[in-house]
């Protein structure tokens, strides 16, 4: 989808100033949302595109004044009240109003180690790889009204595969809750000057990791 949060190739937000010493959290609130969005993805009531997902679709307006652990914890109320776990009433009350759902998993101090780690998205393939390294491919103009990982600075724009990364569940259905579909997952390197224009840096190159349903040949 062509969201807020897609803003590669804008302008007008100037440089990235990074942090010097930044501390893992400017304030305690901001550990308390990382503790509850790990511990509600330990359930499996959402994916994790389920839970970009959720970020992207912000107002505009507020995705942009939000801090980061802001848009982590407003896209936690929205899953969580997208599958009614809890109301809006409630979020604004602060506090329950109604008898919680009992969800199946629980997750216990003792399982923090080793049930919270990374998870893995690779998948047996159905099909060959439709696209070999060095094959030249173009990724396809879209604009999903639903998730999507295919920026949109690339969309329409040729490039040249680097890698076949495998395969691997694919986000646009498994964050409408439709299934993994794994497909394809290839590395492509654009040119600047293909994506920026002539007056693009000539030695620029950008890579993205792309589904196979993204490409096509170029």
């Amino acid at each position: 989808m062509s969201c807020a949060h897609d803003m590669g190739g804008m302008e007008g937000f100037g440089p990235v100033q990074p942090e010097a010493d930044e501390p893992w959290f400017h304030e305690k609130w901001e550990g308390r949302v990382l503790a509850m969005q790990r511990a509600m993805g330990f359930t499996g009531v959402w994916t994790i595109d389920a839970s970009r997902a959720a970020i992207e679709t912000l107002p505009p307006e507020i995705y942009r004044a939000a801090s980061y652990y802001e848009k982590w914890q407003l896209g936690l109320e929205k899953c969580l009240i997208d599958h009614d776990l809890v109301g809006a009433d409630e979020i604004a009350a602060g506090h329950s109003l109604r008898p919680g759902q009992k969800l199946e998993r629980k997750l216990m101090a003792a399982d923090i180690a080793t049930r919270l780690k990374r998870g893995a998205y690779d998948r047996p393939a159905q099909t060959p790889a439709r696209f070999a390294p060095g094959a030249r491919v173009r990724a396809k103009t879209i604009d999903p009204p639903t998730h999507t990982r295919l920026p949109r600075y690339a969309r329409g724009h040729a490039g040249v595969i680097e890698a076949i990364r495998g395969c691997h569940v694919f986000p646009d259905t498994a964050a409408l809750g439709q299934g993994e579909h794994p497909h394809w997952l290839y590395t492509v390197v654009f040119d600047g000057r293909e994506l920026w224009g002539v007056a693009a840096d000539p030695k620029l190159k950008v890579s993205i990791e792309a589904w196979e349903p993204y490409l096509e040949p170029a």
